[in-house]
């Protein structure tokens, strides 16, 4: 859904570096950073680590929106709406 600008005509990188970082989705038009993450992301190293990776992003002004795996999946519609709404 977010090939091709499909999603409101903004255009999204899929796998783009940022820095040190790849992230899963980028609008660079839009300062957003998109992740999908699974279950892993729950475990509190991994926490530590994805908070970080969050402050350097913002740092860098960009907006990260976070989605789980089964959000994606089970929820597709209410995920494009969150991210529609960051994209105002």
């Amino acid at each position: 859904m977010l090939k091709g600008k499909q999603l409101d005509g903004i255009k999204f990188r899929r796998q783009q570096p940022i820095g040190p970082y790849i992230v899963d989705f980028v609008s660079f038009e839009k300062r957003l950073v998109i992740e999908i993450d699974g279950g892993q992301h729950n475990e509190s190293a991994i926490k530590g680590k994805d908070d970080a990776r969050t402050k350097r992003l913002e740092a860098e002004d960009f907006h990260i929106l976070r989605f789980w795996n089964n959000d994606v999946i089970m929820n597709i519609e209410g995920v494009l709406e969150t991210i529609r709404n960051a994209l105002v």
